[in-house]
């Protein structure tokens, strides 16, 4: 099929005031642009994609946010001379391809724009006369096996039987900036991608343990950074990590044993916030899950964010492991969040699960926590 163009479509941003939705959809523009050589109007809640590689136009729509679907059209004057001329070839390509036969239950499927001395439901019974003209396939509206779409405009008329999923979503950078903490885990990624997925530009924090985890780990986060840059076209992922050795040392030494990871997450959160600060974010977002491991549980959630001045979102907090698997293998993190890493070795034997506020502040205390949490913030560096 020698396609003209690619007609993508979106969905929320629709239902916005005019001036909001020119400005998303100006983004949106932006970021198609970002992601593959194209030219691309807009017009009357459609976007036109004009690639320079087709191929490659069709497969990278898969990764920019905003377009709920999309299909590759042929084009055409509005008169019936040319949608006729049109149709017949299209529908000629599409019995090459083996797509429609003598056999296929088809249907038409008209939308007009504009004024026209036809009804849609006229020209789609015109269309079909001249699919039939063609092939003697029979038709059926109720429960085609094809339907072929015929969108009149005012000057143009574009044909096209296919409607691809894109990932729906708000295009990137409408929303704001987060601070995402990213381990080399399965959560924590997929929870990036979803702010990604509801417009917000990502700032990835990597914690690196060491000595009690091996460089595997931060290896396996710039993995994962890199897949999902794949949908950050416009706006790509700021990459920081910050030694937290020394930190989770001072937090052993002198802190009971058991309450490590509730003193190491909530030491995340707070480099996470002054990070946030430093480069205009709004938010910190991590891949926490109620009662997922021990400092997920909902007492432990309430003391290690206390004192975080700015929200800290949770998109996966509902969610289950199997749903975040899920997830991970749809977008391509979850083949390197496998990647055996070491895991972490500060983690004690029976860490603490209900922690209560009172004592997490004598632990803090007793750590000089404010003044690990600087130290640590002094040497983040960046990795973009």
């Amino acid at each position: 099929m020698n396609y003209d163009l690619i007609i993508a479509r979106y969905g929320e941003i629709g239902i916005k005031s005019p001036r909001v939705r020119s400005r998303f959809e100006k983004k949106l523009v932006k970021n198609i642009k970002a992601t593959f050589e194209c030219k691309v109007d807009r017009n009357q809640g459609r976007i036109y994609i004009f690639p320079e590689d087709f191929d490659e136009g069709l497969d990278q729509l898969n990764y920019v946010f905003g377009v709920v679907s999309y299909s590759p059209a042929v084009s055409t004057h509005t008169s019936y001379e040319d949608i006729d001329e049109t149709l017949t070839k299209y529908t000629e390509s599409l019995i090459e391809d083996g797509v429609l036969d003598e056999n296929t239950k088809f249907a038409i499927k008209c939308r007009r724009v504009g004024t026209h001395d036809f009804s849609s439901q006229e020209m789609a019974a015109h269309c079909g006369g001249v699919v039939r003209n063609v092939v003697q396939a029979p038709v059926d509206l109720s429960n085609p096996d094809l339907t072929i779409f015929v969108e009149v405009r005012e000057d143009d008329t574009y044909i096209f039987h296919e409607k691809i999923k894109g990932p729906g979503g708000l295009p990137l950078g409408t929303q704001g900036k987060v601070v995402a903490l990213i381990s080399s885990g399965i959560d924590s990624p997929v929870a990036a991608y979803l702010m990604m997925k509801r417009g917000c530009e990502v700032i990835a924090l990597n914690c690196d343990n060491a000595p009690f985890a091996g460089p595997k780990s931060t290896e396996v986060f710039e993995l994962l950074v890199g897949q999902l840059n794949k949908y950050a076209k416009g706006a790509p992922i700021k990459k920081r990590v910050v030694p937290y050795g020394e930190y989770l040392q001072a937090a052993k030494d002198h802190a009971p044993e058991k309450m490590t990871c509730v003193l190491c997450k909530s030491g995340m959160y707070h480099i996470a916030e002054k990070l946030a600060l430093k480069l205009g974010a709004d938010a910190v977002v991590d891949g926490s899950s109620v009662g997922q491991v021990a400092s997920q549980t909902l007492s432990n959630i309430l003391t290690t964010r206390y004192g975080v001045d700015i929200p800290v979102l949770s998109p996966l907090i509902g969610l289950d492991k199997e749903e975040i698997t899920e997830i991970a293998k749809k977008i391509g993190t979850f083949q390197y969040s496998k990647i055996d890493d070491g895991g972490c070795k500060a983690v004690p034997k029976y860490p603490e699960t209900h922690s209560e506020l009172d004592r997490v502040l004598e632990a803090r205390k007793k750590m000089n926590q404010d003044e690990e949490i600087q130290k640590a913030f002094d040497n983040i560096r960046r990795l973009d």
